[in-house]
């Protein structure tokens, strides 16, 4: 039985219930646990636990900590080693710092994840450094003075350094440092952080993934990717901002530094995440080819694409970037699920064809390709008209924490997005410092992926196969499969067997023109302290392009009921209605009655929970009535929230079925 708990209390494993089979695995608490060993084998082994149908595992692959401008402004002094702990159960404390620099607010996580990787702004790790050595000759700079300070000025002043064209370093920072060579200095510290967190033993108790976060913001509009690494053999150097100011850039960069050249036995490997797409303008997800000449140069353009940025980061402490529903000419009808965690609700510019700027400030205009699910419509336009999609992105979230708190998504107790400004909860509560800060922010999400064993390998490789899923929070377990599937799979004791052999898993491709999916999910049960809420229906969203030549969306209820009468006590956060409103567990073997086999198409399941109280409804309610800041009574605050997870499409085209 998977769930055996090693003599020294780590936790490997988790009890699956029979009628979920394997979609419960990786799912249940764990016992907090030691750091692996400090000094791992050198090398990688099998796992001694293995789940041949694939178990769930739950990570965070977004987190900031004192080494990211942004978050030491703000009095994190959270390092990545505590990143780690943090991660595996251990407390770390926030600000307010204390009279010694320490923080004074103690956060733990109710159950540790199964992978983290620590994602710091690769650009300013020199610089950084510069500013927080006090013998380094920039010490004393203005702009070193403004981060010990905390000022938000400064925040402001370094990442807007980001935003201009060419981005520049810090000539009163560097001066008289080297500062490339302390950004190698920072990477290696680094790589040898997670290499000495990974446990690369059989016992595979917890993975640490080498990353990054690239951060270029050409004209204030967001183009960040966080670089996954498959394992510590990596470049002696991030590719940053300073370096390469464009998205291709970035990729042609991984290819040469890590696909390629030395690494061309394929030791190093290598996939780019972006982000907030919802803060972009409609600049991240263009179908452009800068140096295609031909027809041909521009499909292998868009293959390029696609292998490098694999995955779209749908949902973080940012917002919810899946779709929108505030444009004069939406693709689909109607989607009230659409109006979750919006940044901006309609009301909005739309930027149409075109793009804008200013989005990082809550300003210009926004896109529909600002949205994921518009951009995976775009994607099934561009393989019509070249032959390529360079849009397959499969799905994950993460939190984006500037805390160094990987996977802290509490509603019920949410700490905030970053330090000192939202130590309080006035100060989560308020319009926010830095935009878009304080009540605006979300609880954050979790990344998920199906793998046979917790290590470095087999999760890169669900990354990489898009074999992943995302939650806005909750460890939602999701599962999809599409193909000629048998009806009767959800009551069938080897579903996920038979799954594997009669069809494909989220992220793949329709092997023929069958278009039945089996969707299944588990609710997560929370802790005693935070019981988690059951869930309330499956739905399956499909895109695809019609005979008109146009991309068109549908959202299919296929599993539980919308109006099962379940709802919430704003005032006390109880829920209401009945008392079998919401399942454990859905499950439903699904076809499409609308599927064209002559139409490129995609399909994704969302989960909705029954309704639960938003994280600013809880603060409210804890606040006396005479101390509540304005946004406990505004009406653009929702009160309550429905979360969700999302897992990654499946496609079809009709030029990779030969009948």
């Amino acid at each position: 039985m998977h769930g055996a708990i090693l003599p020294d209390g780590r936790c490997y494993g988790r009890a699956v219930r029979p009628l979920a089979l394997a979609l419960l695995a990786g799912l249940l608490g764990c016992p907090s646990a030691p750091p692996p060993d400090p000094d791992p084998t050198p090398a990688d082994v099998p796992c001694a636990d293995q789940t041949p149908t694939r178990r769930a595992l739950f990570g965070d692959l977004h987190v900031h900590t004192r080494w990211s401008f942004d978050a030491y402004v703000q009095d994190v002094r959270v390092s990545p080693d505590e990143a780690y702990a943090f991660a595996r159960g251990e407390p770390v404390l926030l600000p307010p710092l204390d009279a010694q620099g320490n923080g004074t607010r103690q956060v733990r996580l109710a159950r540790p994840l199964d992978f983290v990787a620590i994602t710091d702004h690769a650009e300013y790790l020199g610089e950084m450094a510069v500013c927080l050595d006090p013998d380094a000759p920039g010490y004393a700079s203005e702009p070193c003075v403004g981060i010990r300070s905390g000022s938000v000025s400064a925040t402001y002043g370094w990442g807007g350094n980001l935003t201009e064209a060419p981005p520049t370093r810090f000539d009163a920072v560097c001066e008289g440092s080297d500062c490339p060579a302390l950004v190698r200095d920072g990477w290696r510290r680094t790589v040898d952080q997670a290499n000495a967190w990974d446990d690369a033993t059989d016992a595979c108790t917890f993975t640490a993934l080498v990353a990054y976060e690239y951060s270029c913001s050409p004209d204030v509009s967001n183009a960040h990717r966080n670089v996954i690494f498959r394992s510590g053999v990596v470049p002696d150097l991030p590719t940053t901002c300073f370096e390469e100011s464009t998205q291709w850039g970035l990729w042609r960069a991984l290819e040469r530094d890590c696909l390629n050249g030395v690494f061309a036995d394929g030791e190093c490997d290598v996939l780019a995440i972006p982000h907030n797409s919802n803060w972009s303008n409609g600049n991240m997800f263009v179908p452009d080819y800068p140096f295609a000449a031909t027809p041909e140069a521009t499909a292998e353009l868009a293959r390029f694409r696609a292998r490098m940025e694999p995955l779209v980061e749908i949902y973080q402490h940012k917002g919810d970037s899946e779709c929108s529903m505030g444009f004069a000419s939406p693709l689909g009808e109607p989607d009230e699920a659409c109006g979750f965690e919006k940044l901006r609700t309609p009301g909005f510019g739309d930027c149409g064809d075109g793009t804008g700027s200013g989005a990082m400030a809550g300003l210009g205009c926004v896109s529909r390709l600002d949205f994921v699910r518009d951009a995976l419509a775009e994607g099934l336009l561009e393989e019509e008209r070249i032959g390529v999609n360079p849009f397959r992105l499969g799905i994950i979230a993460s939190t984006d924490t500037h805390n160094g708190i990987p996977g802290y998504t509490s509603e019920q107790a949410f700490e905030g997005h970053t330090g000192r400004e939202e130590s309080t909860a006035q100060g989560r509560l308020s319009s926010g410092g830095l935009i878009p800060g304080g009540v605006l922010m979300s609880g954050g999400g979790l990344a998920g992926v199906w793998a046979a064993e917790n290590s470095r390998e087999a999760i890169f490789e669900a990354l990489r196969r898009r074999e992943t899923f995302g939650t806005s929070g909750p460890r939602i377990v999701p599962r999809l499969y599409g193909g000629d599937l048998d009806p009767g799979l959800c009551a069938d004791p080897e579903m996920l067997e038979h799954a594997d052999a009669d069809g494909v898993p989220m992220g793949g491709d329709l092997p023929g023109p069958n278009a039945s999916f089996l969707v299944a999910a588990l609710a997560d049960p929370g802790t005693d302290e935070e019981p988690g809420a059951p869930l309330q229906r499956i739905q399956i969203i499909k895109g695809w392009v019609g005979a008109d030549g146009a991309a068109h969306t549908r959202v299919y209820d296929v599993a539980g009921d919308g109006d099962n009468g379940a709802g919430v006590d704003e005032a006390t956060c109880a829920p209401t209605g009945p008392a079998d409103a919401g399942a454990a567990e859905l499950c439903a073997v699904w076809t499409d009655p609308d599927f064209d086999p002559t139409q490129r198409a995609f399909w994704y399941a969302r989960v909705l929970e029954n309704p639960t109280c938003r994280w600013s409804t809880w603060q409210c309610n804890d606040l006396p009535a005479a101390e509540r800041p304005a946004s406990c009574s505004d009406p653009a605050i929702p009160r309550t929230v429905q979360e969700r997870a999302w897992t990654s499409p499946i496609w079809f085209s009709p030029t990779d079925w030969v009948p």
